[in-house]
C-alpha cells in the first residue's frame, strides 16, 4: 500500500534512477549521478533504496543532509537507521541506515556486515587518498563484498587543482584519462534545463555598481581557499568600501524576502553584520554553537530576521526557499563553491520570480559553464568547441575566440571521444591536438608523459633538454615569438623569431620526399592547433597555409661548419612544441 505522503518522481528523476539500476545490472564500476543544487538528489536516493533487496548505506558530511535524506526515505511509510553522533543517533542493524561519514569512519566495527550499495551524497569530496575517511570506508565495506556497488551524487563533479571526479560520461566523451574514484557518469541534467523547466528560480546575475574588492593579489591554495590572515588584511583597507556595499545591499533587499551574505573571514563578517540592520541580521560562523547556530536558522527561515551573513558554513545542506538574493564578498577559485552558493537561492517560492546574485569579489564564473576540468588557463579564456578530425567527436576545451565567434586558439590536448567498437569494451580516441612524439617509435603521447605508451622507451624531459643546450658554449636557444615563411625555387626557408629580435633559419627541400615528410610530421600535423591536419604534397600548398603553421615554443641549434667567422652556421637540432615547464616561454611574463 502507497503511504499517503510518498512522493511521484518527476521523470528526470526517475531517468536517473533507471539509469542506475542499468549500469549497476551490467557491471560494478563506480558510477555518479549529477542534478543541479534543488533538483531532488535525496529523492532519487530514497526511491533507489525502497528498491533495494540487500543493505544500503547512504553517507554524506552534514548531519543536515543525513536528516534530509533520511526524512525523504521516512516519507515513504519505510524504516531506515540513522547513524550520526550529531544527531544523536547510531542505530545500524537496519537495511538501509542514513549516516555521516565522520561517523562511520570511526566507527567501522559496526558496519562488517555485507552491503550491497554505497550511495554517497555530495560525493565530490571523496578523494583518491587511501587515508581519507570515504576510502577508509569504501575499503571496509569491500572486505565484506568485493561486488559492492558505490554510487556517487552530486551537483558539481569536479574540484580544483584535480578536475573531473570520474573519467567516463554516459553521452560518449571522457572527462579524465588519469584513473578516478568514480569511473563513468550515468546520468547528468544541466541547470539550464531545470531554469528552462521551470523548477528553479532564475538566477539574474549581475555586477557590483560599486567599487568592490580586488582580491587579484592573492593566490589561492590547489583547493580554491585564500589564507585567512591575508584576507583580513587586504580586507582592512577597505573598511569604506564594505560600509558601502552594505548600503547598496540593504536597498536592494527593500523587494526582497531573504538576503544571505557570503564573507571572506570571521572578521569580515562581523564587520558585514555590524553594517546591516541589528534586529534584521545574524552572523553565522564555524564558531557559533550548535543551539545558537539551529536557533538563528530557524528565525531566519521564519523570515523572523531578513539577513543571513555567514562564512563557508552554509554552503551545502541549507535550505530556505525564500532567499532571492544572494552577495558574494569573498573569493573563490572553485567552481564548486560558487554553484553552491548561488545554488542557496534557486529553489522555488511563493511570490519569488527570481533570485539576484551580486558577486563583489570579481569571482567572474559562469553558472551555466562549469570548468572545462582543468583551471583556465587565462581570464580571457571561455569554453569553445572544437571538433576532433579523427573522429568528428565535439570537444569542450578552455580556449579563446575573435569577433565573429570563430576559435583561433584552443587548450585541448586529446579527443574527449569515446568511440564504441562492436564486442569490445568503448575506448577513448586516440586523436591528439598536442603531443609529444616519441624518438624512438614515432607514436604521439601527451604533451607531460616521461614515457611512451606504445613502446614505453624512456621520452627526454624537455626541461633536461633545454638546461642541457643552455651549459654548452656552441649551442643556442631561443624562445620562439613567431615564425616566418620565404623560399628559393623548391626550397623553403623557415625563420625562428626571438622575442628580442633574434633568429634562426631552417630549410627544407620540400622536393624532396625525405624532406617533406620530416615537415608535415612537425609542422603539418600540427596546423590550426591540430584543427585542421595537413599533409602538404609542395611548397606552394606550405605557403597557402602560412597563417595555420604552428610556432614551436624553444628551438636549440648547434653550431656547425667551420668555427668563428669563417663560414660557421647554426643547424637546427630541437624544436619544442606545445611546452608546459620551468622555463618562460615567449611574451609570457
Amino acid at each position: 500500500m502507497t503511504h499517503p505522503n510518498a512522493f511521484t518522481l518527476r521523470g528526470y528523476q526517475q531517468d536517473a534512477v533507471d539509469a542506475t539500476l542499468r549500469h549497476f545490472r551490467a557491471t560494478d564500476d563506480p558510477a555518479v549521478i549529477v542534478l543541479p543544487t534543488g533538483a531532488g538528489k535525496s529523492l532519487v536516493i530514497a526511491e533507489l533504496a525502497r528498491l533495494a533487496k540487500r543493505r544500503i548505506l547512504v553517507i554524506t558530511h552534514v548531519r543536515e543532509l543525513v536528516e534530509q535524506n533520511h526524512a525523504k526515505y521516512a516519507a515513504l511509510g519505510l524504516e531506515a537507521g540513522i547513524f550520526s553522533a550529531g544527531l544523536g543517533r547510531k542505530e545500524f542493524s537496519h537495511q538501509v541506515t542514513f549516516a555521516s561519514i565522520q561517523s562511520v569512519a570511526r566507527n567501522l566495527e559496526h558496519f562488517k556486515d555485507a552491503f550491497s550499495l554505497l550511495i554517497i551524497d555530495e560525493c565530490h569530496r571523496v578523494s583518491e587518498d587511501e587515508n581519507s575517511q570515504y576510502q577508509a570506508v569504501i575499503s571496509h565495506l569491500r572486505s565484506a563484498n568485493s561486488g559492492l556497488k558505490v554510487l556517487g551524487l552530486t551537483a558539481t563533479p569536479y574540484r580544483l587543482g584535480y578536475g573531473w571526479i570520474y573519467r567516463k560520461h554516459y553521452r560518449g566523451f571522457v572527462r579524465s584519462e588519469s584513473p578516478r574514484v568514480f569511473e563513468k557518469c550515468i546520468f547528468e541534467l544541466p541547470l539550464s534545463y531545470m531554469i528552462r523547466h521551470g523548477y528553479l528560480t532564475p538566477p539574474e546575475v549581475v555586477d557590483a555598481a560599486i567599487a568592490h574588492y580586488d582580491f587579484s593579489a592573492l593566490t589561492p591554495s590547489r583547493a580554491g581557499h585564500y589564507p585567512e590572515q591575508d584576507l583580513n588584511s587586504l580586507l582592512s583597507r577597505y573598511p569604506r568600501v564594505t560600509q558601502a556595499i552594505c548600503e547598496q545591499i540593504e536597498t536592494l533587499a527593500e523587494q526582497r524576502q531573504g538576503v544571505m551574505v557570503f564573507a571572506a573571514t570571521v572578521a569580515h563578517a562581523r564587520e558585514v553584520g555590524s553594517y546591516l540592520p541589528e534586529h534584521q541580521t545574524a552572523v553565522i560562523t564555524g564558531d557559533t554553537p550548535g543551539e545558537e547556530r539551529e536557533r538563528l536558522i530557524q528565525q531566519f527561515k521564519a523570515r523572523e530576521l531578513k539577513y543571513l551573513v555567514n562564512v563557508s558554513v552554509l554552503t551545502t545542506g541549507f535550505d530556505a526557499p525564500h532567499v532571492d538574493l544572494i552577495a558574494i564578498l569573498r573569493p573563490t577559485a572553485s567552481v564548486s563553491l560558487y554553484q553552491q552558493i548561488v545554488g542557496r537561492g534557486l529553489r522555488l517560492s511563493d511570490n519569488k520570480e527570481n533570485c539576484l546574485v551580486i558577486d563583489y569579489a570579481g569571482n567572474g564564473f559562469n553558472l551555466h559553464h562549469p570548468e572545462v576540468g582543468t583551471p583556465r588557463p587565462s581570464t580571457d579564456s571561455e569554453p569553445v568547441q572544437v571538433f576532433c578530425p579523427g573522429c568528428g567527436f565535439a570537444n569542450i576545451f578552455w580556449g579563446k575566440t575573435d569577433e565573429q565567434g570563430q576559435v583561433v586558439e584552443h587548450y585541448g590536448r586529446r579527443c574527449q571521444g569515446l568511440l564504441e567498437m562492436d564486442g569490445a569494451p568503448a575506448r577513448q580516441c586516440d586523436y591528439r591536438f598536442r603531443f609529444k612524439e616519441c624518438p624512438h617509435c614515432g607514436a604521439e603521447n601527451d604533451i607531460a608523459a616521461r614515457h611512451c605508451h606504445q613502446c614505453q622507451s624512456a621520452i627526454i624531459d624537455p626541461d633536461d633538454l633545454l638546461k642541457r643546450a643552455l651549459q654548452l658554449k656552441d649551442a643556442k636557444v631561443i624562445r620562439c615569438a613567431g615564425i616566418s615563411l620565404t623560399h628559393k625555387d623548391e626550397c623553403l626557408i623557415l625563420t625562428y623569431h626571438d622575442e628580442q629580435g633574434e633568429e634562426l633559419q631552417e630549410r627544407f627541400h620540400l622536393d624532396r620526399p625525405a624532406q617533406l615528410k620530416l615537415f608535415n610530421t612537425l609542422f603539418g600535423r600540427r596546423c590550426g592547433d591540430g584543427q585542421s591536419p595537413r599533409r602538404f604534397r609542395n611548397l606552394n600548398e606550405v605557403l597557402a597555409a602560412e597563417a595555420l603553421l604552428p610556432a614551436p615554443d624553444f628551438v636549440i641549434a648547434r653550431q656547425a661548419g667551420k668555427k668563428g667567422r669563417q663560414g660557421g652556421y647554426w643547424q637546427v637540432r630541437e624544436r619544442l612544441f606545445d611546452y608546459e615547464g620551468r622555463f618562460r616561454k615567449a611574451n609570457a611574463l
